[in-house]
C-alpha cells in the first residue's frame, strides 16, 4: 500500500473535518495529487508543494463554482513505477476528477494513464520541456528549465563569458538545460570547452568540479536538482571553486531558496537565472512569503509556486467551466489563462500548454544576515525556446 498524505499529514477524515462541506456545494471535485513526500532525493519537493497547496486552500476556501474541493495527496517517493500505480488507483478507485503530479520521471510515467482517462493533469514540478508533449491532457503550472538556461546563456555572453564548461545531471531536465544553454551561447559567439554529465542518483561532484578547475574556463554553467544543494556546496568549497576566479552560473536550482542559507557564504556572488526568488520585490510576494513562513519552518522556493499557481489555475478554470470537471473542457479554459503570481505575471501558452513567466537574473547576497537571490535583470514572458526551435 502506498502512503497516503493529505495536506501535511492529515488523514482523509481529518481533512473533511477541517473543511466541512457547505450546503451550497454540489458533488465534490476530487483532486489526486501524487508527489514525492519521502525519500532522500526529492522529499523537499513534496514538502514545498504540499505546504503551498495547503496555503492556497486556506486563503481561497474549499468550494469553487459550487464544487467542494477534496484533495487526495499520496507519496510516490519520486519513483516512476510507484507514481504509475498510485495514479491508476486514483483514477479507478478514488474516481478523481483532476490529477496533479510532481517531478519529471513520475510525470512521464503517468502520461499514458491520464491520456486514456482524459483527465486534466497539472504538472507541478517537472522542468523538462518534453513533459507536456506526452499528453494533450497535461498543463504545466510550475517551471521549465530551458528558458532559464537560455536566458542565462544570453546574459553570460553579453557580460564577458567566452569560454565555458557545462556540468549537468544526466537526465531529461539536465540534458535540456545543457542543450538550451549551449545553443544560445554558441549563437552569441561563445565557446563550449567541454560538456560534463554526471549521474542523477548519489552524485559525487568532487572529481568533476576538479575537472572544471583544471580546464580553467572563464565560466562554468552548472545544473543539478535543488535537493542536491548540500552535497554540491560541500564539494564546491572543498575544491576551492569559489576562489578560483571561475565564474559560476546556472539555472535557479543551483541556489535554491530552500537550502541556500545552509550552503554557506561560498555561494555569495553566484549568478543564476530563475523564475522566482523569495526576495522578489512585490507586495504579493511579500505577503506570500510571510504567510508561508508563518506556517512552516522553511522558506518558500520556486517549487512551491508550482503548487500555489497550480491551485490558482484549477480554481480559475472551474469558475470558467461553471464547475464542470470534464478533462477537455478544463484544458480548453486553462489554455491562454493569465494571472498575477507571487513570482510576477504568468500565463499558459495556448499552443504548448506550457507556463510562460519572467526569468530573473539573480546574484546571491546577504539580506539581514541570510543568503538570498537578489534579482537585478529581467527577461520578460520567456517561452520554452526548445519548443520554439522544434517548430
Amino acid at each position: 500500500m502506498s502512503r497516503r498524505v493529505i495536506l501535511k499529514g492529515l488523514t482523509a477524515s481529518a481533512l473533511l473535518r477541517a473543511f466541512p462541506v457547505r450546503a451550497e456545494a454540489r458533488v465534490a471535485l476530487r483532486v489526486g495529487i501524487c508527489i514525492p513526500m519521502t525519500g532522500a532525493g526529492f522529499n523537499a519537493v513534496g514538502r514545498q508543494l504540499a505546504s503551498a497547496i495547503k496555503l492556497y486552500v486556506e486563503q481561497h476556501g474549499d468550494v469553487v463554482a459550487g464544487r467542494k474541493i477534496e484533495i487526495i495527496m499520496r507519496d510516490d517517493g519520486g519513483v516512476a513505477d510507484t507514481a504509475r500505480r498510485i495514479v491508476q488507483e486514483m483514477i479507478v478507485n478514488d474516481k478523481v476528477n483532476l490529477i496533479a503530479i510532481g517531478i519529471t520521471p513520475t510525470a512521464l510515467a503517468i502520461a499514458p494513464l491520464v491520456s486514456e482517462a482524459k483527465i486534466a493533469t497539472l504538472i507541478l514540478s517537472s522542468g523538462a520541456s518534453i513533459t507536456v508533449t506526452k499528453s494533450p491532457y497535461m498543463v504545466r503550472a510550475g517551471f521549465v528549465l530551458a528558458p532559464q538556461s537560455w536566458s542565462m546563456a544570453g546574459w553570460a555572453a553579453q557580460n564577458g563569458s567566452k569560454r565555458v564548461v557545462t556540468l549537468v545531471n544526466d537526465w531529461a531536465p539536465g540534458i535540456e538545460a545543457e542543450t538550451a544553454f549551449t545553443m544560445r551561447f554558441k549563437q552569441a559567439g561563445g565557446q563550449i570547452l567541454e560538456a560534463i554529465r554526471i549521474p542523477l542518483a548519489n552524485p559525487d561532484f568532487a572529481p568533476f568540479l576538479q575537472r572544471i578547475r583544471d580546464i580553467s574556463p572563464d565560466t562554468a554553467f552548472i545544473y543539478f536538482p535543488g535537493p542536491q544543494a548540500a552535497a554540491f556546496a560541500k564539494q564546491f568549497a572543498e575544491r576551492g571553486l569559489g576562489s578560483s576566479g571561475i565564474r559560476i552560473f546556472g539555472p535557479g536550482d543551483l541556489t535554491d531558496d530552500d537550502g541556500l542559507d545552509m550552503m554557506g557564504d561560498q555561494m555569495v556572488g553566484i549568478i543564476t537565472a530563475g523564475p522566482y526568488s523569495a526576495a522578489h520585490d512585490s507586495a504579493m510576494n511579500k505577503a506570500y512569503v510571510a504567510s508561508f513562513e508563518a506556517r512552516n519552518s522553511f522558506r518558500p522556493n520556486f517549487v512551491s509556486l508550482g503548487g500555489y499557481d497550480g491551485m490558482h489555475v484549477l480554481y480559475e478554470a472551474l469558475k470558467k467551466t461553471g464547475g464542470d470537471s470534464d478533462g477537455d473542457n478544463l484544458i480548453g479554459v486553462m489554455k491562454g489563462m493569465a494571472w498575477e503570481s507571487p513570482r510576477g505575471p504568468m500565463s499558459i501558452d495556448p499552443q504548448t500548454r506550457d507556463v510562460v513567466s519572467n526569468i530573473y537574473i539573480r546574484k546571491v547576497g546577504k539580506i539581514n544576515g541570510h543568503l538570498y537571490n537578489t534579482e537585478f535583470a529581467t527577461f520578460e514572458a520567456v517561452k520554452d525556446p526548445l519548443k520554439a526551435l522544434s517548430k
